[in-house]
């Protein structure tokens, strides 16, 4: 019964939650700036999700006892996506801006509907071929630098390349959080997230710079851990498992338009005319994918049946 209630109550909480995930997250892009322009990638990575998984396994540690194979293999194919998810927006972000790297990643919402096609055999239809063509052409307005509108930096790459990794990690959450306990299921997640960070730290070997440990720095750490990671992730994860899919998606695309108003007011970044259009074609991607535009269909439905 106390299990029934909780789920109630998560279920009515999942779209607030997952606004608030989606704040977090386009706030986190300047302060992951900062850090990732004094801390190497995966050192990053390591400190934040190690710190992030010790959190929530204290937090949550009367849970434990519901933990068997099924949640180590699904927290760790999570934790494995999110990972590589992570590692190239970081990446990407030492060579773009703050507010493009937010919008790169939000191609995500575009990509879900053509891995579920793989993974379930349901074929996209002419809304989703539509989004991608969208996206493109945003994507293509974004990444103009300077001058030369063909520029398209390394990082902007990389940053692509996180996108396409985040929706298989959305993919992977859909798949394995069913009938489990969400709130376990992301503390392992995590936890694998940590150990690939640790084997990027060994193979890479990066130096870590001691020095540059100030209390600034420590400061940002702690926001990625407790509100970036414990805070939004978790949120993500209650909110794919309480929310239709479709709804989910559109909500989480809210991250980007929130990181590039950050990135404008905290970053010192000034949107050209050409990203600002990329932007609006990005975002109208999105929509068409997940929502196909039902809500012009239901106004002219109404606008008939009133007549």
């Amino acid at each position: 019964m106390q299990e029934q209630n909780r789920d109630r109550a998560l279920a009515r909480l999942s779209t607030p939650l997952i606004i608030l995930a989606t704040i977090i997250w386009g706030s986190s892009f300047v302060v992951m700036k900062s850090s990732v322009d004094v801390l190497p990638t995966f050192w990053l990575l390591a400190i934040r999700f190690t710190a992030s998984a010790v959190v929530l396994a204290l937090v949550f540690w009367k849970r434990w006892k519901l933990v068997d194979r099924h949640y180590f293999i699904g927290g760790g194919i999570m934790g494995f996506f999110l990972f590589l998810a992570y590692a190239f927006q970081t990446f990407g972000l030492e060579g773009t801006t703050p507010g493009k790297n937010a919008f790169l990643t939000a191609v995500y919402c575009v990509i879900v509907p053509f891995l579920y096609w793989a993974v379930a055999r349901k074929r996209p239809d002419r809304y989703n071929i539509a989004a991608a063509v969208l996206c493109i052409a945003g994507i293509g307005l974004v990444s103009v630098t300077g001058e030369n509108a063909a520029a398209i930096s390394i990082g902007d790459g990389l940053t692509l390349v996180g996108g396409f990794f985040f929706a298989a990690h959305i993919v992977a959450v859909a798949r394995f959080s069913e009938g489990r306990d969400i709130f376990l299921l992301t503390a392992i997640q995590f936890a694998s997230f940590a150990v690939f960070s640790w084997l990027g730290v060994l193979v890479t070997r990066p130096v870590l710079p001691v020095e540059a440990m100030d209390g600034g720095l420590v400061l940002s750490l702690a926001y990625l851990v407790i509100f970036a990671s414990c805070g939004a992730l978790l949120f993500q994860n209650i909110g794919q498992k309480y929310t239709a899919p479709a709804t989910a998606a559109v909500l989480l695309s809210l991250e980007a338009p929130f990181g590039v108003v950050f990135s404008i007011l905290f970053a010192d970044e000034r949107p050209t005319p050409l990203m600002v259009l990329g932007f609006v074609l990005i975002f109208v991607a999105v929509i068409c994918s997940e929502t196909k535009f039902s809500f012009l269909h239901r106004e002219r439905g109404e606008k008939v049946h009133a007549e």
